[in-house]
């Protein structure tokens, strides 16, 4: 049996045939074991400007991976900035602090 962390149904994790529950699809693991996803910490945590220095002491990473890396970080910045703007706007599970972080880590991602 999996001792991993708990999984919660989403909406968006099933699915229904005829007003049935027919199945369960959770993509959570979709990305394991390529370093791509974690990488993308890079241009989300580090200071602008030390992401090149950063690739250049882990030496792992080939351009591919490091290409992939970036685009999970900006998909990861983009849902910084959408919480960040629910936070602004007020709506329930909004963080407003968010929002700059997410455009300071879309800006690094993106040059």
């Amino acid at each position: 049996m999996w001792q991993g962390a708990p999984t919660w149904l989403h909406p968006a994790n099933v699915v229904v045939r005829e007003g049935t529950l027919s199945g369960v699809i959770d993509f959570g693991e979709l990305c394991a074991g390529d370093p791509a996803t974690d990488l993308s910490a890079a241009w989300i945590l580090l200071p602008t400007g030390t992401v090149g220095r950063f690739f250049g002491a882990y030496r792992d990473a080939d351009e591919a991976t490091i290409a992939r890396a970036r685009g999970w970080a900006v998909l990861r910045a983009l849902h910084l900035i959408h919480i960040g703007r629910n936070g602004r706007l007020g709506l329930p599970g909004g963080k407003p602090t968010w929002e700059p972080a997410g455009w300071a880590a879309l800006e690094r991602a993106l040059n």
